[in-house]
């Protein structure tokens, strides 16, 4: 190992806790944090945080045929990862949005696009706050770039490394943590329904719209379309908060493994998925789609009963498995052949409001091939498309009112050693011009019965519902 090339270190005892963290430096530009809000399994183990990146990158719109990655790939460093620590140790990190994948697929945009947000906006991050939950340890991993001769290098990451540990130990005065933007007038908007459900909730589609594009959807599977394609609608309310607020609240009422936040500018994005895109850890790349959902019981023998009824509907384990199929084409034109597995197929997992089918599909890297190959391979991700993909992106265009934006896009971070992972943005808040969005969804398939497709999306956003009160 060239010591060089290796970040500098410091183990922080006793362990702060995420959200003190995320408090402490909230007023930097550009805060990304991935966290285990929960330990699940192989999922929830580590969180990191990193704001003030060195360089940022944005691409406001997606243009077929372009590189949207070009800029990253150009300008990541040089650098080794310390072996025993969490993965993540510093590099290129942040969002990808749904309509990132048209620069690859010739897909119309949607009719309404009101809050314009970019299609990828990504951060180089120089050090990262890194946390091991299950080891209960967390360290300060600093590189010192920009700088390239050594010495430099090293002493701007001992710097930095003692920058971020006296916002740990002195925490600032406390910040305003306001809603972003000023609140557009609704009339500026695309069309919205008032929601009945929830005072202040509005939607892209009436019940009644929706119930038919999801009949127009099933139409399509009928004459040979598509099998399967998810249809989304979008919910809309005023922010009450600022994007921390809201994530503490969303960590506490509906924690997941694969939670996230990212302040940039004028907007946020909150997340709390239980869903993993990609993962690339020694040239080995996985994903872990989930199709089928039931809500949560309060008694516990009705929940086992709910989880046997999930694990045994045909509907649901046939829209499972044609996504494993999709993924498992996505992946092959990365891997090496025969490399492609499927480690889990149809496993009933257990979350906090609801409880999902999720299957695993893993391979192995050609030679060559980057993490940003397997982005542009696999995005959007298939769980939220429908299968075929391209086809069914085109009727998700036809049917949806509005783009999805960060919904259903990613949040990533790709280290300079190259390994990687995201998670896919579900159960997600967007904020900008003072509003919320939340996309929630589901996947249709000829056995799809519309009024309980709908009713699902409702489950869905429960959890997130619930964080605003």
């Amino acid at each position: 190992m060239n010591t060089e090339n290796t970040p500098l270190v410091e183990e922080l005892r006793p362990v702060p806790a995420v959200m003190d963290a995320v408090r402490a430096c909230a007023d930097w530009p550009d805060l990304v944090l991935f966290d285990s809000a929960v330990v699940h399994g192989s999922l929830g183990r580590y969180s990191f945080l990193a704001a003030d990146p060195i360089e940022r990158e944005q691409v406001s719109t997606a243009k077929f045929g372009s590189d949207p990655f070009a800029a990253l790939k150009a300008r990541m460093p040089a650098a080794e990862a310390m072996p025993e620590l969490p993965p993540f140790q510093g590099g290129w990190a942040g969002l990808m949005s749904y309509e990132l994948g048209r620069c690859w697929e010739r897909v119309p945009s949607a009719r309404y696009d009101e809050f314009q947000l970019p299609v990828l906006s990504a951060g180089l991050y120089d050090w990262v706050l890194a946390w091991d939950h299950v080891a209960n340890q967390a360290w300060i991993i600093s590189h010192g770039w920009p700088e390239a001769e050594p010495g430099r290098r090293r002493n701007r990451a001992a710097q930095r490394i003692a920058t971020v540990r006296q916002r740990l130990t002195n925490s600032p005065a406390p910040f305003r943590d306001d809603p972003v933007g000023t609140l557009r007038p609704l009339s500026e908007l695309s069309p919205q329904w008032k929601s009945p459900r929830r005072e202040n909730l509005w939607s892209n589609f009436s019940a009644d719209e929706y119930l038919r594009a999801l009949e127009r959807v099933i139409e399509y599977i009928v004459a040979g379309d598509i099998f399967q394609a998810n249809l989304t609608q979008r919910l809309l309310t005023p922010a009450t908060c600022g994007p921390v607020s809201l994530y503490e609240r969303l960590r506490s009422c509906n924690p997941a493994p694969l939670a996230g936040l990212y302040v940039c500018d004028d907007w946020a994005v909150i997340s709390a998925s239980p869903e993993r895109f990609l993962q690339i850890e020694a040239r080995t790349v996985t994903t872990r789609p989930i199709k089928g959902t039931r809500r949560r019981t309060v008694q516990p023998e009705a929940d086992l009963f709910t989880k046997d009824e999930l694990r045994e509907s045909e509907k649901d384990q046939a829209e499972n498995v044609m996504i494993v199929d999709l993924l498992r084409n996505d992946l092959s034109r990365v891997c090496l052949p025969s490399t492609v597995r499927v480690p889990q197929l149809c496993g009933v997992e257990t979350f906090a409001t609801v409880q999902h089918l999720v299957s695993e599909i893993s391979g192995t890297l050609r030679p060559g091939v980057t993490v940003w190959d397997v982005f542009r391979a696999a995005s959007p991700g298939g769980s939220i498309t429908g299968a075929p993909k391209v086809r069914a992106m085109e009727i998700i265009t036809e049917l949806e009112p509005t783009v999805r934006g960060p919904y259903t896009g990613s949040l990533f971070y790709v280290g300079a050693d190259g390994t990687a992972d995201s998670s896919l943005l579900i159960r997600t808040f967007a904020m900008r011009h003072g509003w919320l969005t939340c996309g929630v969804g589901g996947g249709i398939t000829a056995k799809s019965d519309p009024r309980d497709e709908y009713e699902e999306t409702w489950h869905k956003a429960a959890g997130m519902l619930r964080a605003l009160a």
